[in-house]
């Protein structure tokens, strides 16, 4: 999920247009059972600067914030809590090159993963 549709740029609440994505999202994840739901959060390579470094102070306070804050939603959707963990991974996995602004776009994103039960 891109998080242009999640979040505003340098925030970690959820706008409204997420809740309406995040809601489909939930109806399907609601069916699973037999796996963990792991929230990725990823970032840019765009330092925090400015009075945002008093909250986070690298991008990867940044993804584990906006990570953290869908599995709280989840959680308050009736996703066992069990079931849900938060992964940063900060600038460190990007999926497209930071030198371009659709890149950067592209590289702020959380990710739902569906992984094995411990």
């Amino acid at each position: 999920m891109v998080d242009a549709i999640l979040f505003d740029s340098g925030k970690s609440e959820i706008k409204p247009e997420g809740l309406v994505v995040l809601g489909k999202v939930i109806e399907i994840l609601k069916t699973v059972s037999d796996k963990s739901i792991r929230i990725e959060g990823h970032t840019d390579n765009q330092p925090i600067v400015g009075p945002l470094t008093q909250r986070y102070q690298t991008n990867w306070e940044l993804s584990a914030s906006r990570a953290i804050n869908v599995a709280r939603y989840l959680q308050k959707q009736a996703i066992e809590p069990a079931n849900l963990s938060a992964a940063a991974f900060g600038e460190f996995k990007p999926v497209a090159d930071n030198a371009t602004q659709e890149g950067r776009a592209k590289n702020r994103r959380i990710e739902i993963v569906l992984v094995p039960k411990e």
